[in-house]
C-alpha cells in the first residue's frame, strides 16, 4: 500500500466512524447547591475539528459533522454547548464531489450572510476539494443554506482541506492546507486574496510547510487545520502540525510582520517550537478555534484531542482558557488533564 493508500484510508476511517457530540460536562462542586462554578473536560464526548464562534446574539455556535450531516449547535454559555439546541443544516448527499468524507465545517459570519466552508470528496481522498454554503438569515437556524459550490484556486486544482477567513486591512483571504502528486505529502498551508465569501480571486501561495522535527511525526508530514487570531492589531494564524492521528499532534504559530502583506510568504514568520502539545494525561491537542467568555474579558481555546493514549481519532472537544505574553503573542500553556477542575468562562 503506497503512503497515499494509506492516508487515504486511514482518513476515511477517521470521518465514517459514527461521530455524535453529546453532553460531557461535569461539572465541579458548590457548597451551597447553586449552579457549579466549574466544570471537567471534555465539554462534548465524542468530535474533532471544533469551530466554535460568539455571534452578537449572545449565542455560542459549534460547527461539525456527523453522519447525519454537518451541523449546528447553539448554547448562550460555552461550557454547556453540549446540551444546546441542534440542527442539522446540511443533510448527506448521496453521491457527487461533495458527498463524502465532510471535513472540519467553519461557520462565518460575512457581508450580512452566513457561510460555511467545509472540505469533502467523492469519497475518494485524493478528491477532497473546499466548498461553502450561504444562508441570508439574520439567525443561522432559520432559512435555508444553500450549496454556493467548490472554492476554485486559480490555476490550481490541488486537493484541499481545512479552509477558514482572514480579514486583514480591508482585503479578505482564504487560508487552507493543500497537497500535490500522488501521496499527497507534504500537506502545506497556503494563501489567497477573495472577491466575495464564495470565490477565491488570486493563485494560491504557500505560507508554511513542515520544516521542523515536530511538525513531521507520522506520514506524510502535516501542516493543516490554519485558525486565525488576532489583537492589538497583530495577526497570527495557529495551525496543527504531524499526523492527526498521532499523540505528536500539536500547535503551531505563524505571525505576520506589522504591515506584512499576507500573500508575501517572507511577511510570515513561523514559531521554532509547537505553542501547545501534549501534557498532563492529554494526547494530541490540535486542531483549534478561538473565542471569548461571555462577559468578553477572557479569551478561550476551543480543541480536540485524543480519548487517551494512542486513540489515534477518537477524540473529544475541551476547552480551556489562554493568556498572552508581553511581547503580544498568545501563551495557551498546557492542555488541562480532564481530572482538573476548571472555572467556568466569566459570566457563566
Amino acid at each position: 500500500m503506497s503512503k497515499a493508500d494509506g492516508v487515504s484510508r486511514g482518513r476515511f476511517i477517521r470521518c465514517c466512524v459514527p461521530v455524535v457530540m453529546v453532553v460531557s460536562v461535569l461539572a465541579g462542586s458548590s457548597s451551597r447547591g447553586d449552579a457549579p462554578a466549574t466544570f471537567r473536560n471534555p465539554i462534548l464526548s465524542a468530535g474533532a475539528d471544533p469551530w466554535v464562534i460568539r455571534h452578537t446574539d449572545g449565542f455560542y455556535y459549534l460547527c461539525g459533522s456527523t453522519r447525519e450531516g454537518i451541523f449546528l449547535l447553539r448554547s448562550k454559555t460555552l461550557s454547556g454547548l453540549a446540551s444546546g439546541e441542534r440542527k442539522v443544516i446540511r443533510p448527506p448527499h448521496a453521491s457527487g464531489p461533495s458527498s463524502r468524507q465532510v471535513w472540519a465545517p467553519e461557520l462565518h459570519r460575512l457581508d450580512d450572510g452566513w457561510y460555511v466552508y467545509f472540505a469533502a470528496s467523492d469519497g475518494d481522498n485524493k478528491n477532497h476539494r473546499m466548498f461553502v454554503l450561504e444562508n441570508r438569515s439574520a439567525d443561522p437556524f432559520e432559512g435555508s443554506f444553500i450549496e454556493k459550490g467548490r472554492i476554485a484556486v486559480p490555476n490550481d486544482d490541488a486537493w484541499a482541506i481545512d479552509g477558514t477567513v482572514l480579514e486583514h486591512d480591508g482585503t479578505r483571504y482564504f487560508v487552507w492546507s493543500s497537497a500535490r502528486g500522488e501521496e499527497l505529502d507534504p500537506q502545506v498551508l497556503s494563501i489567497a486574496s477573495m472577491s466575495n465569501p464564495w470565490t477565491v480571486e488570486s493563485p494560491a501561495v504557500e505560507i508554511s510547510r513542515p520544516t521542523y522535527r515536530w511538525e513531521r511525526r507520522g506520514d506524510p508530514d502535516v501542516n493543516e487545520g490554519p485558525q486565525v487570531l488576532t489583537r492589538d492589531k497583530r495577526t497570527f494564524i495557529v495551525y496543527s502540525a504531524s499526523g492527526s492521528w498521532t499523540d505528536d499532534y500539536c500547535l503551531g504559530l505563524l505571525s505576520l510582520k506589522r504591515n506584512g502583506d499576507p500573500l508575501d510568504p517572507a511577511a510570515w514568520t513561523k514559531f521554532s517550537e509547537p505553542v501547545f502539545q501534549s501534557a498532563n494525561g492529554v494526547y494530541g491537542p490540535g486542531h483549534a478555534s478561538f473565542t471569548t467568555s461571555p462577559d468578553g474579558r477572557e479569551d478561550w481555546i476551543v480543541y480536540h484531542a485524543a480519548r487517551e493514549k494512542g486513540s489515534g481519532w477518537d477524540r473529544n472537544v475541551r476547552i480551556q482558557k489562554f493568556g498572552w505574553t508581553t511581547g503580544g503573542t498568545p501563551r495557551f500553556g498546557l492542555p488541562v488533564s480532564v481530572d482538573q477542575p476548571i472555572r467556568k468562562p466569566g459570566g457563566e
